[in-house]
């Protein structure tokens, strides 16, 4: 039986951005999991969101962020930290407690911002495939010189089955892909999609964090995810094999074992920092 899903729109007040209209899908019930997505849109998490609750019996909560699919932004919302602020404002008015925030590409990026706010209602991050530090000789690919062909060959382990003819798409369709990219570009900057500060801060972050990367990742290669995790006192790397940048999409069945090992009911807390030799 497929979880139902409710879509719901609040109005948030967060500190220096003023009222924020938010939009969020819900699905399941249970331990509470949030699910940011990246510069591909809400839908590249739907399907995901709806595994993780059918399978898990958990609550998952997916917000857009204010920009994408077609929602509005108010001017005063333009960085990676104030959406890490209204994220933690939603928990707060949802009055959640053990999160587990699981955020991917720049979505990663927001997880660290609030995990980074210590707020009590975050137990625990996972990142994925996630932007936002610099990292010398590992450049974030500049995705908007990019075609989506192009985006597609750097983002897939097998991108054939993935890409995008965006001429035979619908004019409403590739309007909220432009809206999509103009937000993300607001929020990441162009071309950088990294924080030069935001390295040295990672240390600070006191909640367990497991970082997870697919091994044919090219718009952030593994390496630069091995230095995401080095950063992070709490973390532990994983590779995920024949995956690329978006795993919840290529590879969800190996994304949600993942998971589940380090959040899921019965998880063993990660005692140890380092690597895993990754997910087959």
């Amino acid at each position: 039986m497929t979880t139902a899903t409710t879509t719901t729109t609040r109005s948030l007040t967060v500190e220096r951005i003023g009222d924020v209209d938010l939009t969020f899908t819900e699905r399941g019930g249970g331990r509470p999991f949030v699910i940011l997505h990246g510069g591909a849109g809400p839908l590249s998490v739907s399907g995901f969101a709806d595994l993780l609750a059918e399978t898990e019996k958990v609550r998952v909560i997916a917000p857009t962020h204010p920009g994408f699919g077609g929602t509005p932004r108010p001017n005063a919302l333009d960085s990676i930290r104030g959406l890490a602020a209204l994220y933690v404002a939603l928990l707060d008015e949802l009055e959640l407690t053990d999160v587990t925030v699981i955020g991917n590409s720049i979505g990663g990026w927001i997880a660290t911002e609030m995990a980074l706010r210590g707020s009590p209602r975050v137990a625990r991050v996972v990142l994925v495939d996630a932007v936002g530090i610099e990292v010398p000789g590992h450049p974030v690919a500049d995705f908007f010189s990019l075609t989506m062909d192009q985006v597609a060959e750097l983002s897939y382990h097998h991108p054939d089955s993935f890409r995008i003819d965006v001429s035979r798409m619908a004019p409403a369709q590739q309007a909220t892909m432009a809206g999509n990219r103009a937000a993300l570009a607001v929020y990441g900057g162009t071309p950088s999609m990294v924080d030069p500060t935001l390295r040295e801060r990672l240390s600070s972050i006191a909640v367990p964090a497991l970082v997870l990367w697919g091994e044919s990742d090219r718009i952030v290669d593994p390496d630069y995810g091995r230095s995401y995790a080095a950063a992070i006192p709490t973390a532990r790397f994983q590779l995920l094999n024949r995956t690329g940048h978006v795993p919840q999409i290529e590879t969800p069945q190996l994304l949600l074992s993942a998971v589940t090992a380090f959040a899921g009911p019965g998880a063993i807390p990660l005692s140890a920092t380092g690597e895993d030799s990754g997910i087959p």
